[in-house]
């Protein structure tokens, strides 16, 4: 196998991060890159397993040193993945599944062109609306801004490879599993596929040419 990065990417809420962590239970052949962020870890969350939490300060110098393979400024934190974390996973002989915005996903096809990238879509309007305002932990302009982002997010659709709505967690989970079966199996990603077939091919030649 020819394992590639999957990217999913959605506004705020549209459900890249639950489908994210049901492909991991799903597949044994898929992994999962941390990414580093400048934000504070929320309840549960352990560094090294769900980000790499880092300071400002360090953010800044690793960025600066090219270790990242994007980064971007989100709702006023720094998020970014690193390089070494996309190629340990791909090395391992897996492919490696990030959920990260839009911003992200364009600098990080740049550093990784075999990349596969996904939209979530929310299956409605008031269903993102309802998603962005679950919290009830932020004040007006954070929501706001929140919306602003997720509107952006929107209008760069036309980049990604694949559309997926997620309508039904489970059903949008296969839909993305389905891609990753159909991108594995594409002629461009297949490991020695012109010596496999020739030897094929050369086979079959001399088989009719054989004597009867």
């Amino acid at each position: 196998m020819n394992p590639f990065p999957l990217i999913l990417s959605s506004p705020s809420g549209g459900g890249k991060t639950a489908i994210t962590r049901e492909l991991l239970a799903l597949r044994p052949d898929v992994g999962y890159s941390v990414s580093c962020t400048t934000r504070m870890p929320r309840t549960g969350e352990v560094d090294g397993k769900d980000y790499y939490f880092l300071g400002q300060g360090e953010f800044a110098s690793r960025r600066e040193r090219g270790e990242f393979a994007e980064s971007a400024e989100v709702h006023g934190k720094m998020y970014g993945t690193l390089r070494r974390e996309v190629d340990r996973v791909l090395e391992s002989g897996k492919h490696v599944v990030m959920d990260i915005d839009v911003q992200g996903a364009s600098q990080f096809v740049s550093a990784f062109p075999m990349s596969v990238l996904v939209f979530i879509l929310p299956p409605s309007a008031d269903v993102l609306i309802a998603r962005l305002t679950a919290r009830k932990t932020e004040d007006r302009t954070s929501l706001v801004r929140r919306m602003q982002s997720a509107l952006e997010e929107l209008r760069a659709v036309a980049r990604y490879q694949y559309v997926v709505t997620n309508d039904k967690l489970d059903h949008a989970v296969t839909l993305v599993s389905g891609i990753v079966d159909a991108e594995a199996a594409r002629r461009e990603r297949a490991l020695d596929l012109d010596e496999r077939v020739g030897a094929l091919v050369g086979e079959l030649e001399r088989e009719i040419g054989r004597d009867p």
